[in-house]
């Protein structure tokens, strides 16, 4: 009898067991047996899952842009004039002579004198606006008196060609009377065997008449800007 009842006990316990692992493979959170293959027993790919993110793949890099060129790389060493496609004029570009203007204001003196550039470098090149103007002794451009200057008409851009000319127009403060003569205000006469006259841009330029020398009063003249036009 008491053999009996261990072999009984023994076969309910493994009945038991049958149906607890019979009950978790049907259980929907288990892992049924085989999982993984198909019936054929060819492993099976997982379905693609679906992403509801909202996620962008990942982008194609984007080309480096290239790099700006330098504002100065491969600049000229002048000033190029948009309009006219020449340089500003250099001081050694420019040869100044200046002799007495036909049209001058009465009394003793000057009166008035053209100065004129020349443009000596071989190529095209520009100038513009009013010249400064100083008295000076023979060869001493350092020592120069500046005159207060006046200016006349309107500036513009003058391009020169190789050899070619620009003018500007110096008027005076006029020396009335004989010998060395006086001036209207009281001061006395100055007289300057040169000028220095100054090219916006483009240097200082010692010059004397081609006749006698520069008699002024109250160290005034006015002056036109650079032209094109040869001013009579």
């Amino acid at each position: 009898m008491y053999g009996i009842g261990i072999r009984r006990v023994a076969t309910a316990m493994v009945t038991a067991s049958a149906a607890t692992l019979l009950m978790t493979a049907c259980q929907p959170g288990g892992t049924p047996a085989g999982a993984g293959s198909s019936p054929s027993g060819a492993p099976v790919k997982p379905a693609a899952s679906t992403s509801t993110s909202g996620s962008a793949s990942p982008s194609t890099p984007s080309t480096p842009s290239t790099p700006a060129a330098s504002a100065t790389s491969g600049s000229p060493a002048h000033t190029t004039t948009p309009s006219t496609g020449a340089k500003a004029c250099g001081l050694p570009d420019l040869k100044a002579s200046m002799y007495q203007a036909a049209v001058r204001p009465d009394g003793t003196g000057t009166g008035a004198a053209i100065v004129e550039f020349t443009n000596v470098s071989g190529k095209a090149c520009t100038v513009q606006g009013y010249p400064t103007v100083a008295g000076a002794g023979n060869g001493s451009p350092e020592k120069n008196r500046p005159l207060k200057v006046t200016t006349t008409g309107g500036a513009s851009t003058v391009k020169v060609a190789a050899g070619g000319k620009a003018w500007t127009k110096l008027t005076f403060v006029q020396v009335q009377g004989e010998a060395d003569g006086y001036c209207k205000s009281g001061a006395t006469p100055a007289s300057y065997p040169t000028l220095v006259v100054g090219v916006p841009g483009a240097g200082a330029h010692q010059v004397a008449l081609t006749d006698g020398v520069i008699a002024e009063c109250d160290d005034k003249v006015t002056v036109t800007a650079l032209s094109a036009a040869k001013p009579s």
